[in-house]
């Protein structure tokens, strides 16, 4: 099999992945990025999912690289599209309006950040891309993983080998690879004390993944979708614990499980420029035209754009009945093949069966775009991962650290050898156990140095999703912007050990290596420490 040395191995090219790959370019290194798909940039990308992140983002709160990021975002559309003066003027340029995030953007506008900012890189021979390539094995020695083999979209196998390697990928398909202990699913509350845990451990209950897809709507067009091969059985489903049939507009509401009714109405005659999403004081998904909305016509020159165009991540194409990971090849292939007839009855349900405010039923003007999510079938290319295996790690985050309930308003545990901060509610889907929301206020925190590192392997990272964290703490810490920010940590915890021959379990256990990798962080331009803010 051929081989390709370099001084870190990136398994995935997940947000944190692409975080991972650019801190050790920029210091240097030489460095092999792989991704299963064919687009960098996992959550935001091929997954499809617009940034969900706390309220103070536009001041603090992330990694300069992933302000930066937002920013080369907002002048992709600067520079490329037909905004009013307004719209370009706009400080804070939301490309989409939408409620989730005040960055809501088509997946192909970060791809393209994404891709240029690696560019540099690619072409002054530090980093190699492999897409369409995806984990199928490690060699081991002791506590040290030797290589990663990836498999290529002709079948063909690569061997990896460096002195440190990263699992960035959005199932934590390395750590089963290289024999890493960890663990996937709900830990019991004994564990570590959760009051939301389950009493007995739960590995099978993951929470629901979910298959996005966007549309744009064309009044007087008829652009229905043929009868899913799923839709009977889909349009009948109605799962014990929801509030009626799953293919209507009535949801829980994720905080109280109370019914609330959603409603549609394509293309509004909104102020784009007037939304000014507060993920604190409005979950905003009660008109779901607008929850996700990726592009808001209203921000470019008239005619110039003929509908807006809303990403489909909604309560009703939630995936719960069967995970797809830690399961057979059939059973996973299953799993995602019906969440994808899940997703496209959603749409034919809209198309033909959906309650209008007008009386009537049905909206045959919604158009899939496969043009926006780069597939023939107009579903993103990979589904919205929202829990991965994680690592048993030296320090493991949970419930107990990030809960409002638990640490109070100002509350939060407090770490010297903090990696970065994150703010986000505790946000746990439907899950395969049969799980309802649990949507809980959380306190804006620090990630510890301790939940990069694993307990045993001494050159195996988590770069994405797969740090040392519980069920319950998971739902706080797999957003965008702490993604990007675990990535970034990891990879540049392995190029300080790489530079200082040392191991991150050293790092972790010595103060004078830990207080100079923090002061590297700080000088990468990583967040520690939060000012005075309330959690939410």
């Amino acid at each position: 099999m051929p081989e390709i040395r370099a001084d870190l191995v990136v398994a995935g090219g997940s947000l944190g992945g692409v975080a991972a790959a650019l801190a050790a370019c920029r210091l240097g290194r030489r460095v092999v990025l792989t991704e299963e798909t064919d687009w960098l940039g996992g959550q935001l990308t091929s997954q499809a999912v617009p940034p969900d992140e706390h309220p103070w983002i536009e001041k603090f709160g992330c990694t300069a690289s992933y302000r930066q990021l937002r920013e080369d975002i907002r002048g992709y559309y600067r520079t490329w599209y037909p905004l009013t003066e307004r719209a370009r003027d706009w400080n804070a340029l939301n490309p989409g309006a939408g409620r989730v995030s005040r960055l809501c953007h088509e997946p192909r506008a970060a791809l393209s950040v994404i891709e240029a900012r690696l560019a540099p890189h690619i072409a002054a021979g530090r980093l190699t891309v492999l897409l369409g390539h995806r984990v199928s094995g490690a060699e081991t020695d002791g506590d040290r993983v030797r290589s990663l083999h990836v498999r290529g979209p002709g079948g063909e196998s690569t061997v990896l080998t460096a002195p440190f390697f990263l699992d960035a990928t959005d199932h934590g398909d390395v750590l089963p690879a290289a024999g890493a202990e960890y663990v996937i699913g709900a830990e019991s509350a004994d564990e570590h004390g959760e009051a939301h845990a389950p009493g007995t451990a739960a590995p099978g209950n993951i929470q629901s993944f979910t298959v996005t897809f966007a549309l744009s709507h064309h009044e007087g067009e008829d652009h229905t979708i043929d009868r899913p091969d799923g839709y009977d059985a889909w349009r009948a489903y109605e799962p014990d614990f929801w509030t009626g049939p799953l293919l209507s507009f009535t949801a829980p509401v994720p905080s109280t499980l109370e019914p609330r009714e959603r409603w549609l109405e394509p293309n509004p005659p909104d102020e784009p420029v007037a939304q000014l999403a507060d993920p604190a004081r409005d979950h905003g998904d009660s008109e779901l035209w607008m929850f996700r909305r990726i592009l808001a016509r209203g921000l470019h020159a008239p005619g110039a754009v003929p509908s807006d165009i809303t990403l489909v991540n909604w309560p009703m194409n939630d995936y719960w009945l069967g995970p797809i990971v830690d399961v057979d090849e059939a059973t996973a292939a299953e799993h995602l093949h019906q969440a994808r007839q899940l997703s496209l009855s959603l749409l034919h349900w809209l198309q033909t069966e959906a309650p209008r405010a007008d009386g009537g039923t049905g909206f045959p003007g919604l158009r899939l775009r496969p043009d926006v999510t780069g597939t023939a079938d107009g579903l993103a290319k990979a589904p919205y991962v929202r829990e991965s295996r994680r690592i048993r790690a030296l320090h493991t985050v949970t419930e107990n650290d990030v809960s409002l309930d638990v640490a109070g308003p100002y509350g939060g545990t407090r770490h010297a050898d903090s990696v970065g901060i994150g703010s986000y509610r505790i946000d746990l889907h439907p899950s395969t156990g049969g799980d309802n929301y649990i949507d809980i206020p959380s306190v804006p925190f620090q990630i510890p140095l301790g939940s990069l590192v694993p307990v045993r392997v001494r050159n195996l990272l988590p770069a994405c999703k797969n740090l040392g964290a519980t069920h319950i703490s998971n739902g706080c810490l797999r957003l965008h912007p702490v993604e990007w920010n675990i990535g970034e940590a990891a990879s540049l915890l392995a190029v300080f050990c790489l530079e200082r021959g040392a191991e991150p379990q050293q790092v972790h256990g010595d103060e004078t290596l830990s207080a100079e990798f923090c002061r590297l962080l700080e000088q990468q331009g990583i967040e520690r420490a939060w000012p005075d803010v309330r959690g939410y």
